[in-house]
Formats: structure tokens, sequence, C-alpha cells
């Protein structure tokens, strides 16, 4: 006979004990944040060491590196990476590696000089700052410009017969240098950068010394982009190395500029095209404002072409 506890009224049975709470659902994966990067920073003739970040271009960069040491950003008329020396080797252009230390060089002197142009080529390469200062990045040996002692690489541009050209690219002055008429005086207003002691005296690119800072550069780079903010990148291949060094050659004959980082947009076009054709619309399309000639284009198609092949 069953006992009557064992039996619930109505013949039901009994109740269940509820079930646990559901564990509540895993919280999305917080975006990965981007890395803090801070450079070391001086002077180039001298300062404490200064601490920057957040900057998206080299005129942000600029004006950072200006805020640290109390001057005005126009003050600086280009930086180099690593060595306090005017380098031209180690000028910074559109990369810095993360570890890299960057050297400010500041206006110094001013000086004018006059020069008459008894050949078609001064002897001059140009590049610029990417804010509104061309200065001097080669002086070619034997040349007009190599045989006037006060001219010196690292010398930015300021005026030309009195015609201030602060605020234009390489490419135009260079363009203005070549088409001034030969035989006939003109005269060039430079500013060098400020030197310290153990630099008076330099003319040309020197080799490194003491003094300069020994900083290992990583596999990934700032990128300073004209037109748009910074991105972390890996450091640039063999094959992209190579042919960017062949088109900034391409543009130093042509042109009479060295611009690195427009050597490198050059080969990023490349990489995307698949014809010569194909290239030298989408140049136009970015970098319209040089007006490169075709031959110009076709050069650096098999530049780049070489590279690849040398590169595997």
């Amino acid at each position: 006979m069953e006992s009557p506890a064992a039996r619930e009224p109505g013949g039901t049975e009994p109740p269940r004990a509820p079930a646990p709470p559901s564990a509540p659902p895993e919280p999305p994966a917080a975006p990965r944040a981007r890395p803090r990067l801070v450079f070391r920073t001086q002077l180039a003739h001298g300062s404490p060491t200064g601490k920057i970040e957040g900057f998206t271009n080299v005129r942000e960069l600029y004006a950072k590196i200006a805020e640290a040491f109390g001057i005005a950003p126009t003050e600086i008329l280009f930086c180099t990476l690593n060595s306090h020396k005017v380098d031209m080797q180690k000028l910074l252009g559109g990369q810095i590696g993360l570890e890299d230390f960057i050297f400010a060089h500041v206006r110094g002197e001013t000086k004018e000089v006059e020069v008459t142009k008894t050949e078609d080529a001064l002897g001059l390469t140009i590049t610029d700052n990417g804010a509104g200062y061309a200065f001097i990045k080669r002086i070619k040996e034997g040349s007009i410009i190599n045989r006037i002692q006060a001219v010196c690489v690292g010398d930015s541009i300021e005026a030309i017969n009195d015609h201030s050209i602060v605020g234009c690219r390489h490419y135009e002055v260079a363009r203005m240098l070549r088409e001034l008429p030969k035989s006939q005086p003109f005269t060039l207003r430079l500013v060098q950068p400020r030197r310290a002691f153990d630099m008076i005296g330099q003319r040309s690119r020197s080799s490194k010394g003491p003094g300069d800072a020994q900083v290992a550069s990583g596999r990934e780079t700032l990128r300073l982009r004209a037109g748009g903010a910074a991105t972390l990148e890996q450091a640039p291949s063999e094959f992209e190395e190579e042919a960017s060094q062949k088109v900034d050659d391409l543009l130093e004959s042509y042109m009479g500029i060295r611009d690195p980082e427009l050597a490198s947009t050059m080969v990023e076009t490349a990489k995307t095209t698949a014809s010569v054709r194909e290239f030298a619309r989408c140049l136009d399309s970015v970098l319209g404002e040089f007006a490169f000639p075709d031959e110009f284009v076709v050069e650096v198609w098999a530049a780049i072409g070489e590279a690849k092949e040398a590169c595997g």
C-alpha cells in the first residue's frame, strides 16, 4: 500500500526544481587599442631630450617639436633620424622607425650669393621638408654651385632674385632654377641650419661620428602621409626599397629633386597596375601636379620592373 506522503493531490507529479540562471553572454572583445607612439627628439645643435606624440603628418610633427622646445614651427628647416649632423642620408622622409631618434635642424644664419649660370645645369639637387621649405640635398662635384664655397648641403633656399619661394615644392624650385637664363647673374638667399661647434666648417655629408645616437630600428614604421592620417606599417620589403631607390635616382636625373616618399608612392601605384599605360593614368590621377613627361614614366615603369626581377 502506497504511503500518502508519496502521492500529490490530483495525481500530479511533484514540482521540479527551477533551472539555474544561464550565464550572461560574453561581452564582445574590445577593439585592439592603437599603441601609444612616443618619439624622442632633440635640436640638432644641442638641447635636452624632449618627447613627442600625437602627430599624423610632417607639419604636425614640426609643431610638436616646436612646442617641446618653445620655438616657432617655422624655425625648423628639416629633421634627420639618429644623427645630429647635416647628413642627407639620414633625412626624415615619409617614414619613421618606432625606435628612431629625431633631430630637428633649425634656422641659422641667412646669406646671399650671386651666381652666373654658365651652363644649363647648376649642379643642385633639391628636396623639401613637406612644410614649406625647399633645401639643397646634393651638390654635384665640378658644377657651378660646387665652385661657390658659401653654398652648402642643407641650406634652405628662401628666395631667388628677391622673389620668395617659401611654400613652393621642390619640383617648382628646381624648375625655376632650370628656367633662369644663361650668362645672366642671379641671387640666391639661403638660410643655413644652425650648427653645433663640431659641425662648423662642414660643407657636405659627413660619416657617422661618436655623437650620433645609436638607435636600432625595428621592422615597424610610422608612415607619414601628405593627404591623410599617419599609419603604422611594416618596414618596406627588399623589392620596395630597391624600386624606390631606382625611382628616386630617376627623379634626380629628370627633375633635379630627391623625394623618397614620392618615389615610394610611385612604387605603390605600380604594384596595383598591369601596364605602363595604366600606370601613367594612375600617376596622372594621384600626382598630376608633377606633369611627368611620358619618357620619364616609361623609365620609371621599367626600373620598377627591373627591381622586381632582381628581388625575385
